[in-house]
C-alpha cells in the first residue's frame, strides 16, 4: 500500500452562516408531551427549512477547510447535530471532529465557534468582561480564543463577531470601536512579550469596512501593526464578503469578514493570498454573476448574506 502523502497546508476559514438555529415545526397529530430534547425534534416536529440548511453545508464544504470560525450558531448541540445531519455528506471523509462553542451575551443566542480537523488544545473565553462604562457586557457575542493542534505546531485563534451596524453605523461605533480595541489589546498581552513571533490569526465577522478611519469602527485591529489583512491582496471589487439587499446603490456590496493574520506569520507563509466562496448568495446579489449552489432562491433560501472566506498557510510556516 503506498503511503498517505503528508499535509503540507492547513486551511483557515471563517463564515457567518446567518441564523445556524434549531427552528422547529410541530407535526400534525402528534402529542410531544412525555418526550424532549431531541426526541422530540424527531417524533414531534420536523427542521424549519433544510434547504437553506443544506445550502450553508455546502458553502462550508466548497470552502473545505481544516480549520473554520463560525458566527451565528445557536448552541453546540445544535452544531453537532448540523454537521453529523447536514454538513458531514460534503467534507470528503474529513469530517470535524473537534468543535468548540461556549454560549455568549446574544440575546437572540447567536455564539461564535470554532470547527476543526485538528485537535484543541486550550480555549478562552472573554464573554464576561463588562465596557468601560461597566454598564453592559464589551463583547456582543466573544473574543473566543481557541489554541489548535496542527501537527505539533500551535495555532491560535481569536474569533470575534462584533457589534452589528442595524442600528445604524455611527450610533454603533462607539461600541464597535471599544470592542476592537479589547480584542486588540488581548492580542497584545498575548504576543508582545513573545516578539508577536508566534502563529495567530484574528479572525470573524467585525460588522465593519475601512472605508474611513473616523466612520469605522474598526479601526484598532486594520491597523495593528502586527496585523495582516490577507483580503486586500485581492482586487478592491473582488474583497466584499457581505450583501446587503436594503443598502443604497453602489453600497450593497462590503468587506465585513476578515481574517487577519498575525505578521510574522504572514512572512512565513510567502503573503497567501485568500478566496471567496459566493455561490451560497441569493440570485439578488447582483454584485457576483457567476454560478449558485443548487437550491439557493431569489431572497430564500441561501447559504447566508455572508461569504466564506478562507486562506492556506504552509505547516512549515507555523
Amino acid at each position: 500500500m503506498g503511503r498517505t502523502p503528508a499535509v503540507e497546508h492547513v486551511r483557515v476559514a471563517t463564515f457567518n452562516c446567518e441564523n445556524l438555529f434549531a427552528r422547529y415545526r410541530f407535526k400534525a397529530n402528534v402529542d410531544p408531551s412525555g418526550a424532549d430534547g431531541f426526541t422530540v425534534n424527531e417524533l414531534a416536529f420536523e427542521i424549519y427549512n433544510e434547504a437553506e440548511k443544506r445550502i450553508t453545508a455546502r458553502a462550508i464544504g466548497a470552502a473545505n477547510a481544516d480549520i473554520i470560525a463560525i458566527q451565528e450558531a445557536e448552541s453546540l448541540p445544535i452544531l453537532d447535530r448540523f454537521h453529523s445531519t447536514y454538513l458531514r455528506g460534503h467534507l470528503k471523509n474529513r469530517p470535524y471532529l473537534h468543535r468548540v462553542l461556549i454560549d455568549g451575551n446574544d440575546p437572540r443566542h447567536i455564539d461564535v465557534a470554532i470547527l476543526s480537523r485538528y485537535p484543541i488544545l486550550h480555549v478562552r473565553s472573554h464573554r464576561h468582561e463588562r465596557n468601560a462604562a461597566r454598564t453592559a457586557e464589551l463583547f456582543s457575542r466573544d473574543c473566543l480564543v481557541v489554541t489548535i493542534d496542527v501537527v505539533g505546531k500551535p495555532l491560535t485563534l481569536y474569533v470575534n463577531h462584533l457589534k452589528s451596524m442595524m442600528e445604524g453605523r455611527s450610533e454603533t461605533r462607539a461600541r464597535r470601536l471599544e470592542q476592537a480595541q479589547r480584542v486588540a489589546t488581548i492580542v497584545d498581552e498575548d504576543w508582545a512579550g513573545k516578539g508577536y513571533e508566534g502563529s495567530f490569526i484574528v479572525l470573524g465577522d467585525l460588522n465593519d469596512q475601512w472605508d474611513n478611519e473616523r466612520k469605522s469602527g474598526i479601526g484598532p485591529l486594520l491597523t495593528h501593526p502586527q496585523l495582516v489583512n490577507v483580503l486586500d491582496r485581492l482586487p478592491k471589487e473582488e474583497r466584499w464578503t457581505h450583501y446587503f439587499a436594503r443598502g443604497k446603490k453602489g453600497e450593497k456590496a462590503t468587506q465585513l469578514d476578515y481574517i487577519l493574520v498575525s505578521r510574522a506569520l504572514d512572512e512565513r507563509a510567502g503573503k497567501p493570498r485568500p478566496k471567496v466562496i459566493r455561490e451560497g448568495l441569493p440570485w439578488r446579489a447582483e454584485d457576483y454573476t457567476g454560478d449558485r449552489f443548487d437550491e439557493v432562491g431569489e431572497h430564500e433560501p441561501k447559504a447566508s448574506d455572508h461569504c466564506p472566506l478562507y486562506v492556506d498557510l504552509p505547516i512549515a510556516a507555523l
